[in-house]
């Protein structure tokens, strides 16, 4: 299971004062994969236009390079603003396989202190129920002080 205490710790010396969002998203994503053995493809999905996803900073294997709001975990966590938390990929209507080895996700948005959303945050795991809510809290409270300062120009 993650340290989320040390995990905080580190992000918050090496993210302070820091207020580019690809560089953010950059070290978020390095550090949270390498916190936890459950995480097999941690990165984030950028909004680029207007419903639309387009991959950024990421660790593990390639993923899929476009997303629109309409379609998969990421895009329904865009499209509603809400913690995508699902045990069993198959079970989700309309998931995207942009891994065959993923068995659940955990997708959480990303907004500015202003409510702005600059994207999704996505975890991928090759194992069944790898996420649990304390996960979501954790990251999501982490997303939220990383990112307030990031202005949408």
């Amino acid at each position: 299971m993650t340290d989320y205490a040390g995990l905080s710790a580190r992000l918050d010396a090496l993210c302070a004062g820091e207020t580019d969002e690809v560089a953010l998203m950059a070290t978020l994503a390095c550090e949270v994969h390498q916190s936890d053995e459950r995480f097999h493809w941690t990165g984030f999905y950028r909004v680029v236009e207007k419903d639309v996803l387009k991959i950024g900073p990421y660790q593990g294997g390639h993923g899929c390079l476009v997303i629109p709001f309409s379609r998969g975990v990421c895009g329904a966590c865009a499209r509603t603003r809400e913690v995508q938390l699902v045990p069993d990929v198959e079970a989700f209507s309309g998931h995207i396989a942009c891994a065959s080895s993923t068995r659940s996700e955990l997708v959480l948005p990303v907004q500015n202190a202003k409510g702005e959303l600059l994207g999704v945050f996505d975890i991928d795991s090759d194992f069944l129920n790898a996420f649990t809510e304390e996960d979501a809290e954790h990251l999501g409270a982490i997303l939220d002080r990383s990112f307030a300062n990031v202005r949408r120009t």
